[in-house]
């Protein structure tokens, strides 16, 4: 029994000592600045510590000026290309133009040997010489009926008939000389002096690329905004960082049965001679320009068929339903939904909910 007693009476003096502790320990802290002990809040010592809040990044509600466009790809072409040929079968006799020259309308390229030519020339004028001695001397006698009016029919068509031929030898000497039709750039020369030529034989081409034709297909939906002068974009794999400006020459009058698409052809400024012909253009056709509200593409929250943005406004953010229009790289247009000014989470929509307290980040 009597350690029993001993038991209790060390237990009880353990107890006083512990709430003696507390108590000391609870006066001092009461009115300290700090608040409780660290670890506890406010609220009693069973209560967590509070949630701080979200970091996101945000972006306002802009109005731009946002325009439709269709892209296409075109074929690059001359505004004018020819084949330089030869109209007659005849030896070249000299060569006027260098690979890929410059040459402006009526320059020699090529001369053919003209002694054939000449020689036919000579003998038609010859001839008409001739005819027209004899014209003349029965025009004279017609009057005294010494010619009949028949052989001075005869003779005067005689007459005609040699000058015809003296004009068609001095066409055929005229094409043994080839000029540029008109100005622009020749390719390749493709004969050389003494070549044997024939009607068709290639000597060179010759293109006009200051002014380019690019011809795109457009489906036949989008017929009704076509129209003349219409801006457009051109850009080719060769320089893609260097865009030209063009505008649309016309459109063709018959629609591809089999592609149920319409040909566009454009005009485009060559003077730095970036296009080509044969090559493949990217064009850009700006139809519609106008003012809208545009957020960056990122802030979409899509859900099923509908999409949703978080508005930030007083620290926390809102869930709210938007209508969009058209979409461009990193940017969509809001038809409906916001306000211009209005500020939506960019970064950080997937770690908020609706009402949500935020804090603005660096993005």
């Amino acid at each position: 029994m009597a350690d029993s007693r001993n038991i209790v009476t060390t237990a009880s003096l353990v107890l006083a000592v512990l709430a003696s502790g507390w108590a000391i320990y609870a006066s001092k802290h009461a009115g300290a600045p700090g608040g409780p002990p660290p670890g506890m809040s406010r609220q009693g010592p069973g209560a967590g510590p509070a949630a701080p809040p979200t970091v996101v990044v945000s972006a306002e509600v802009r109005s731009e000026r946002v325009s439709h466009e269709l892209t296409a790809l075109g074929s690059a072409l001359a505004n004018e290309s020819i084949e330089v040929t030869s109209k007659t079968s005849n030896l070249v006799s000299a060569v006027h133009f260098r690979d890929g020259e410059r040459v402006r309308r009526g320059q020699v390229l090529v001369e053919l040997d003209p002694e054939q030519a000449r020689a036919d020339l000579e003998e038609a004028r010859a001839a008409f010489t001739e005819s027209t001695g004899q014209y003349q001397r029965a025009r004279d006698l017609l009057s005294t009926r010494v010619v009949s009016q028949s052989q001075y029919e005869q003779l005067e068509a005689a007459m005609k008939a040699d000058q015809a031929r003296v004009s068609a030898a001095e066409a055929r000497l005229g094409d043994t000389v080839i000029r540029a039709p008109f100005g622009g750039r020749v390719g390749l020369r493709r004969v050389s002096v003494g070549s044997l030529v024939s009607p068709g034989t290639v000597i060179t081409t010759l293109d006009d690329t200051s002014v380019m034709k690019v011809d795109f297909a457009v489906p036949e939906n989008q017929l009704g905004s076509l129209r003349d002068g219409l801006e457009l974009t051109a850009r080719t794999a060769a320089q893609p960082d260097r865009p030209l400006k063009g505008r649309v020459l016309t459109v063709d009058s018959r629609i591809d049965p089999a592609t149920r698409s319409v040909t566009v052809r454009a005009l485009v400024p060559n003077t730095e001679s970036l296009l080509r012909p044969g090559m493949f253009v990217n064009v850009t056709l700006t139809k519609d320009v106008y003012q809208a509200l545009v957020i960056p593409e990122q802030a979409l929250v899509p859900e099923q068929s509908r999409q949703f943005v978080f508005v930030v406004a007083g620290g926390k953010v809102a869930r709210r339903e938007v209508q969009i229009g058209r979409r461009e790289p990193g940017k969509v247009e809001i038809v409906g939904g916001l306000a211009q000014g209005e500020r939506v989470v960019v970064e950080g929509t997937q770690k908020v909910r609706d009402g949500s307290a935020v804090r603005e980040g660096e993005g």
